[in-house]
């Protein structure tokens, strides 16, 4: 199992590219960045990629409404290429609310979306062409779509919590990124889901990046009153409050993972244990610096160890 960490998204790029060769040289694998409307990830995934040699990088996530397969593919092949082939893309469905706030279109029909989404998609970063016409997308390459040194082909991964997601995500992805999903979630309805939807459609198994959000500290209350008010965001929208909930915690920071280091490193053992391939730390600055710091330490140890 790998552990990485999902980069804070308030820095400039040199910060970035900073922390992230600070957490290679800890010994952590991956660095990950989130999409809102601000940084564009992909993007910012190639630069700090190319910057920090042998870190694998990923976007998590990227919503499919707003976004065409045809314009993702050539900027996912991109960083792929940018990278050495180190970059991983991770799509979403977003949310109502956000959607339809910042974009101005209507948010129907998601599950299906994502499935075509995902179709034309994979033809793409796989061949470097298309031709599909679905019900609510078209993609085809008129001209070809290959990125030279786009290779393997870019792995795509999907924020996919919700039953009929998971079908969609074990059936066309390579994996999933489930955020505030707890080692109880994971192994009773999570990975059984996403994994007998790979096994039905014939894919290998898919891969389980758990985001988790997590400090090494000596003040775990105060660490997690931080918490509480960092991840309430997430309570307004039904899917967290689903995943949450199947967790066992009423509340979002039910779910972080905040103590020393025995407690933290018990606690990814749990997730392994539950069916994670992969960890990824979120939130670790809660804390402040020296927590940070401390937090990282103790993941590199846990990643070479």
């Amino acid at each position: 199992m790998t552990i990485g960490l999902a980069l804070p998204l308030q820095h400039r790029i040199d910060t970035l590219v900073q922390l992230a060769r600070e957490a290679h040289e800890a010994g952590l694998r991956s660095a990950w960045f989130g999409q809102t409307f601000s940084y564009d990830s992909p993007s910012l995934a190639a630069i700090v990629g190319r910057e920090v040699p042998g870190l694998h990088v990923g976007t998590s996530a990227v919503p499919v409404f707003g976004r065409h397969p045809l314009l993702l593919a050539g900027q996912a092949q991109t960083a792929q290429a940018a990278t050495g082939g180190r970059y991983h893309l991770g799509l979403a469905l977003g949310t109502k609310q956000l959607t339809e706030a910042g974009f101005g279109i209507p948010y129907e029909r998601p599950i299906r979306l994502l499935r075509e989404f995902l179709t034309a998609l994979r033809q793409l970063v796989e061949t470097g062409s298309a031709d599909f016409h679905g019900e609510l997308l078209t993609a085809t390459t008129p001209l070809p779509a290959t990125v030279p040194g786009a290779e393997p082909p870019v792995p795509v991964l999907v924020a996919a919590m919700g039953p009929q997601a998971l079908r969609v995500a074990g059936a066309l992805a390579d994996g999933i990124l489930p955020y505030l999903a707890g080692p109880r979630a994971l192994a009773e309805h999570i990975v059984p889901a996403v994994t007998a939807a790979a096994e039905a459609a014939g894919r290998p198994a898919p891969r389980i990046v758990a985001f988790v959000p997590g400090v090494v500290t000596a003040d775990p209350e105060a660490v997690r009153e931080s918490a509480t008010e960092a991840l309430a965001f997430y309570e307004r929208f039904p899917s967290y409050q689903r995943v949450i909930e199947l967790s066992g915690g009423p509340r979002a920071a039910d779910l972080a993972v905040i103590g020393d280091e025995v407690a933290v490193a018990a606690e990814v053992r749990r997730y392994r244990e539950a069916g994670a391939t992969e960890v990824v730390f979120t939130t670790t600055d809660l804390g402040g610096e020296a927590d940070r710091r401390r937090t990282w330490k103790l993941l590199g140890e846990l990643a070479t160890g």
